[in-house]
């Protein structure tokens, strides 16, 4: 039955988990935004390096196993993934204030954590996405991947001011346990979703399709114009956000002086427009059209983040959240009329190759982020890596910008 038929989406049980499950995970992984860079940067000294190189870590296997992931997720039930992901997460999560506690924390169980972290949310994430449609239908895509957003910008408005008080009162490492039982929270409440979906049959079978299987899904991508664009857009986004995560809490809180939880406060102060832009983005799409919604976005989005680079101390302290918030509106309303689109022309069978595909192609850009971020400040200092991420960001979104087609997408 279409959720829109009976008025809301959180009237579907398997919805109101599936969605609980994002809510509190996403909120942990926030706090953990704060918390990881600031245990290696207060609690362990690294250096600008160092810290890009532990960001570079937990992204990079968006580039190892991003491919042949989507293929494996299609052969299986999502929801065993997503809880065998949140489960690994949280106890590698909860050695860090394990080992912080006996005094043994190093940088090398920190990469070891990022590392395995960021293997459990590819899978998670692929599958994630995949398990959607099967949840509220390809009818109700665009209303799903809306409040998915809203999550997203909430987890964003709470989230790193908590991380950052959390750090301020009990340390880094401490605050981690925030994430490790958010993770935990979100496994038990995905145990209780009984939606009906099976893996395809052609790739249940296995053997030796997985190559010929990732192929598929990157020909699907590669045939189609505008999620090659949407591919190009993300991937620039999300280099600037790996530049982004290693940079700022390097350069407010050592350059700039402010405190963890002050830290903490702008991100989060940023996150109002997101939360705005969650609530717009299906009215907006279902008035203009998905293609109008992302074309009209993405220049929102380019003049908002412009004056991002002009952040320093004092009164233009300020021009961080504002322009943060500001771009949020419309970098989620792309956000969310992007995803509905892909998911709404994608045959089911492709759908964990899709997600897993465009993750690749996006994501795969953020450790190389991390790297960048981490060179530029060791050689040229942590301002000259904090313009270059604002840089990116800015312009991240022309890929869209210079194919006016797309406002002909339906």
């Amino acid at each position: 039955m279409s959720a829109v038929a009976s008025g809301s989406l959180w009237r579907v049980r398997d919805f109101r988990r599936y969605a609980g499950a994002d809510a509190i995970s996403k909120l942990g992984s926030e706090v953990s935004l704060v918390a990881l860079p600031l245990t290696a940067a207060l609690t362990l000294h690294a250096s600008p390096f160092q810290v890009g190189l532990l960001t570079a870590a937990e992204m990079v296997a968006f580039l190892l196993v991003g491919l042949p992931a989507g293929a494996w997720v299609d052969r299986m039930r999502r929801r065993p993934v997503l809880v065998a992901a949140d489960v690994v997460r949280a106890l590698a999560l909860l050695s860090i204030p394990a080992a912080g506690v006996l005094g043994v924390l190093g940088l090398p169980q920190m990469y070891a954590v990022a590392l395995l972290n960021g293997l459990c949310t590819v899978f998670f994430d692929v599958a994630h996405q995949s398990y959607l449609p099967a949840i509220v239908g390809r009818e109700d895509l665009a209303r799903g991947h809306g409040t998915l957003a809203a999550n997203q910008s909430l987890a964003q408005l709470a989230g790193p001011g908590i991380g950052g008080w959390l750090v301020q009162a009990l340390t880094a490492p401490i605050a981690v346990v925030a994430d490790a039982l958010s993770y935990a929270g979100s496994a038990l409440l995905l145990l209780g979703v009984r939606a009906d979906e099976k893996p395809d049959d052609r790739d249940a079978r296995g053997g030796g399709r997985l190559w010929t299987e990732i192929a598929e899904g990157l020909s699907f991508v590669a045939g189609q114009p505008v999620l090659r664009r949407v591919a190009a857009v993300g991937a620039l986004m999300m280099l600037s956000f790996g530049l982004w995560s290693a940079t700022v809490p390097l350069y407010l809180v050592r350059e700039v002086g402010t405190s963890p939880g002050t830290y903490g406060m702008l991100l989060s102060a940023g996150a109002v427009g997101g939360v705005a832009g969650a609530w717009l983005a299906p009215r907006i799409a279902g008035r203009l059209g998905r293609g109008r919604a992302m074309y009209a976005s993405a220049w929102a989005a380019t003049v908002c983040t412009a004056p991002l680079a002009l952040t320093a101390a004092g009164p233009r302290l300020l021009i961080l959240p504002v322009a943060l918030a500001a771009s949020g509106v419309a970098t989620t309303v792309f956000s969310v009329a992007q995803g509905a689109y892909r998911q709404s022309i994608c045959p089911p069978h492709l759908l964990g190759r899709l997600s897993a595909t465009m993750r690749f192609l996006m994501w795969g850009a953020m450790p190389l982020g991390g790297l960048l971020a981490g060179t530029l400040g060791q050689l040229a200092g942590v301002r000259v890596a904090f313009w270059a991420a604002c840089g990116f960001y800015t312009l991240a979104h022309l890929p869209v910008l210079i194919a006016p087609r797309i406002r002909e997408v339906a």
